[in-house]
């Protein structure tokens, strides 16, 4: 048999090739970890930030990947990746988007925009924005924009829902005079026909004020409609905000101006809300803007009780039960509601209702007091989750 025989030179290519190729894995691995290590410090929840990278081999070495909101969380991977002695090469997408020309800016144009978790109709309705919320504009997809809300959280919403601005049509926007919509639900009027409707109007809605004509004001809308708002069924912004006494029994006035509206799934309005929809809704409605979800709401303010001691709560702490933690799994909490005294709790389960931790009471909800998990106070503490709007006016001013 005759011996095939590979030059030196082809051998010694092939053992460098070996090595290349061992060391882009190893570096490759590497990466992946610091960029999960970055994803857990800097964006630990994908509802509110956005930081989709990864690690690919590139002829040269390694490229990165990928898009994301928090320049500082890239920067901090490149500057860690360089320390290790890894070269690579940058290609994640930093949002906002070059695509959008500047408007990478927004308010919520209609009564109620319905933010989905990805880009089409038939997606999970992810939460709700109201009519005159700033909101943060991240890329576009077709006729669908990513957004961020004041709470910061990541949703899409289609085109029809918002007002695309600059930073200067915001800012024009945000210091101009405006009134909030305080009745449960109403609408807005053609200037010239009363019986015309511009739109609808949910509680919490923000429209810019053009002057007052009788009982009514004249509001216009972030696309430039105008109409018609009585007088009646809302009032001047800053003179809300001033008369604010941020109090239990103003949050439980809010709440119970909800008993029997139904729950929705993703709802933060008062066409609909799910349990932490309306927890939002009443602290808003108060003057505080707070956390989406109930698994967000729960790391906020100031822990009351977890061993269902209920002598303890004041009214309008926020009760949250759920799946408590064992050996193998941990806490999930799965629902929220607020307290209303005399061992009640109000909340959103299959509309807005009143329950009570009392076994002998009519009302009792032996399914909820079985889940119990804590309480939490929100009301009148500090928190940097929590967005107090009469201070934020304040510093904005």
């Amino acid at each position: 048999m005759k011996k095939t025989l590979f030059p030196k030179a082809f051998v010694l290519i092939l053992i460098a090739l070996n090595i290349a190729c061992s060391t882009n894995l190893e570096e490759k691995k590497i990466s992946n970890d610091e960029i999960e290590n970055i994803k857990q410090f800097f964006a630990p929840d994908k509802r509110t930030a956005l930081f989709n990278v990864e690690a690919l081999e590139n002829p040269s070495g390694l490229k990165l990947i990928g898009e994301s909101n928090l320049p500082n969380a890239v920067d901090s991977l490149k500057a860690i990746l360089k320390e290790k002695g890894i070269q690579v090469v940058d290609e994640i997408n930093i949002l906002p988007s070059s695509d959008l020309k500047g408007k990478t800016k927004a308010v919520i144009n209609i009564s109620t925009a319905n933010l989905r978790s990805n880009p089409k109709h038939s997606a999970e309705l992810a939460t709700q924005a109201i009519l005159g919320t700033e909101v943060n504009v991240l890329k576009k997809d077709s006729d669908w924009y990513l957004i961020q809300t004041p709470d910061e959280y990541l949703a899409w919403v289609d085109a029809g829902g918002i007002q695309l601005m600059d930073e200067k049509s915001l800012s024009q926007w945000a210091t101009s005079n405006k009134i909030i919509y305080t009745n449960t639900y109403g609408h807005a009027f053609d200037l010239t026909d009363a019986s015309i409707r511009v739109s609808d109007l949910v509680a919490g809605s923000i429209l810019k004020v053009l002057e007052e004509e009788g009982g009514n004001y004249k509001v216009q809308f972030p696309d430039g409609r105008q109409a018609l708002v009585s007088k009646e069924e809302a009032r001047d912004y800053t003179s809300w905000l001033s008369s604010l006494s941020y109090d239990a029994n103003s949050l439980i006035e809010t709440s119970k101006s909800l008993m029997g509206v139904p729950y929705l799934w993703g709802g933060t309005s008062t066409k609909g809300v799910d349990c932490s929809g309306f927890t939002k809704t009443i602290y808003y409605m108060n003057g505080m803007v707070i956390p989406r979800d109930a698994s967000q709401q729960v790391h906020t303010g100031k822990s009351i009780d977890s061993i269902a001691d209920f002598s303890k709560l004041d009214k309008g702490d926020l009760l949250f039960f759920g799946r408590k933690a064992t050996d193998s799994t941990a806490e999930k909490v799965v629902h929220v509601g607020m307290w209303i005294g005399d061992n009640q709790f109000i909340h959103s389960s299959n509309m807005v209702r009143v329950s009570s931790v009392d076994k002998n009471a009519s009302n009792f909800d032996e399914y909820n007091v079985g889940r119990y998990l804590r309480t939490k106070r929100l009301l009148k503490e500090e928190d940097k989750n929590i967005i107090n709007l009469k201070k934020a006016l304040q510093i904005k001013g």
